[in-house]
């Protein structure tokens, strides 16, 4: 039995913004093994013709992920992507200063838009706006996007390659406010070399969206004042504004590592607050949205040795493997529901990253691929989050930690993809009144908790749920230990202990992530 209980409250009729399925990113980076013996691995027993790793893609539709970001991260502000298109013969290998590794090169544009047009995913490309600039992203979006008759576009053709790509969204260099970035800039120095790149990109291909560098993480000094200035300089040409942040356990304070959602909603609020303070004062209605293109659990400050540290390395050294426990998946999951409450502002996200690097998905060379435990919660909220983000009320005792404050110990989000409302309060007559709901939970409570989710308005059957325990195991490397960790900690969640038709009763497991999917149909 439980005393601790909480309430969550939704309506049909009151919902945060439609989920872009965007937001359902990942990242691949030409950092350690993401590509080469990730993704990539020719001679592979699953390799296709063109050298990809099929099992690699087969977890990443399982995944559920919509788009992928690539070069870079880091890596992207000494790439030259010329250098990376053409005959693989012809190709020179490079070092990569942000890695301090040997980049063969066999990996390109070419190449990897490819991959991801094969697989069903969307591309999110990044620029070099570190060691260049205007001309050269100009020209990589004529590029990718161009018609015959121009010289890049051409080039791209006489690679093997006529239709254009067709990229649609563009990062405008990465991380440029970090003193590790290689050309590290200020905002002042940034925004007007980040406007003028826009302005270009948008003149050779004016449907492409923009996403400026916001700040790497709100720890950051210049953290808001960054988003401030950069926004004055790019107000006109940008979309989107990055935003970065990475979570970890500190000193064994499980409490505070559990209430991490926390921080990246505060994250966000602060920086929508930022971006919404330039279009007061320029009194303009335009809405920048956010790209949440980095995040994830890494335990970057106990277990990585930091970039300046490692020795220059070639042939696909491993680099930041990160083993993850279920706790670990616990917090994706919080951090999703996050994301997914936030739906209004911010569009696009990205796990960073996707196979061997921080990422849900391991691979050995030449052995098999894998699931982490954080895979779980990402896949099932990407397969069921649908339609618009629900604008929910929750009510839930609180735990004071010590480095969020004072936090709710339940989270909660819900999609639902049923018929609008229309102007006067009803639905068109032509559209069904039920669709497919989702209901996502998080007990940060070391205690089970009962909730009470009530819906006037909908009527609500849940078909059916998955649940992740948080583990006490420290993580342990390999397919063997994750496949028992799935075995132990993830399943069915217990059934509603009650229901009417405007309410739904669900008991938390101490330090769960749950997902509950079904129908909701709106009722008169």
């Amino acid at each position: 039995m439980t005393n601790a209980r909480a309430t969550v409250l939704l309506h049909p009729g009151y919902t945060v913004g439609e989920v872009d399925r965007r937001l359902f990113g990942s990242f691949v980076e030409h950092l350690g093994r993401a590509v080469y013996t990730g993704i990539y691995e020719p001679g592979h027993p699953t390799a296709e013709e063109h050298g990809f790793r099929r099992d690699v893609a087969d977890l990443t539709r399982e995944l559920g992920v919509t788009m992928v970001r690539y070069p870079g991260g880091n890596f992207v502000s000494n790439y030259v992507w010329e250098d990376g298109v053409g005959p693989r013969a012809e190709r020179k290998p490079f070092i990569d200063l942000a890695w301090r590794t040997i980049e063969p090169n066999e990996v390109g544009t070419d190449e990897f838009l490819q991959w991801a047009e094969r697989e069903g995913i969307e591309p999110m490309m990044a620029v070099n706006l570190g060691t260049r600039g205007v001309a050269a992203a100009a020209a990589l979006v004529e590029y990718c996007n161009g018609e015959a008759g121009s010289r890049w576009a051409d080039l791209r053709i006489a690679n093997g390659r006529t239709e254009p790509y067709g990229v649609r969204l563009w990062c405008l260099g990465n991380e440029m406010d970090g003193p590790w970035q290689i050309g590290h800039k200020d905002a002042h120095e940034y925004g007007k070399l980040a406007a003028e790149a826009g302005k270009a990109m948008k003149l050779v291909d004016p449907s492409i969206e923009l996403v400026a560098c916001g700040s790497s993480s709100m720890e950051m000094d210049t953290f808001g004042d960054w988003e401030r200035v950069v926004l004055s300089h790019t107000w006109d040409v940008v979309d989107h504004l990055s935003m970065h942040a990475y979570y970890e356990e500190h000193d064994g304070d499980r409490a505070s590592f559990l209430a991490s959602g926390t921080s990246m909603d505060r994250f966000i609020r602060r920086v929508v607050a930022s971006a919404d303070a330039v279009a007061a004062q320029r009194r303009s209605d335009k809405q920048i949205t956010l790209s949440f293109d980095e995040w994830n659990v890494w335990y970057l400050q106990s277990r990585f040795v930091g970039e300046k540290n490692l020795p220059l390395q070639r042939d696909a050294p491993r680099i930041i493997e990160d083993v993850y426990s279920a706790l670990d998946g616990v917090v994706v999951g919080d951090l999703l529901v996050t994301l997914l409450n936030h739906a209004d502002r911010v569009p696009v996200a990205c796990l960073a990253q996707l196979v061997n690097v921080i990422a849900p998905i391991m691979t050995e060379p030449g052995g098999p691929a894998w699931r982490q435990p954080t895979f779980h919660p990402f896949a099932v909220t990407a397969r069921h989050a649908r339609g618009r983000a629900m604008d929910l009320r929750v009510q839930a005792p609180t735990v004071t930690t010590a480095r969020h404050g004072e936090v709710p110990l339940v989270t909660a989000a819900a999609t639902w993809d049923g018929p609008r409302e229309g102007a006067a309060g009803h639905q068109d007559a032509d559209q069904e009144a039920s669709g497919a709901f989702a209901l996502f939970l998080v007990n940060r409570s070391a205690e089970p908790v009962e909730v009470t989710v009530e819906h006037p308005g909908l009527v609500v059957e849940l078909e059916g749920g998955t649940e992740l325990l948080a583990d006490h195991e420290p993580a342990v490397e390999g397919p063997e230990h994750a496949a028992k960790v799935a075995v132990a900690c993830l399943g069915e969640p217990a059934e509603p202990s009650a229901r009417t038709d405007g309410s739904t009763t669900l008991v938390l497991a101490a330090e769960s992530w749950t997902a509950w999917h079904g129908t909701a149909t709106r009722t008169p």
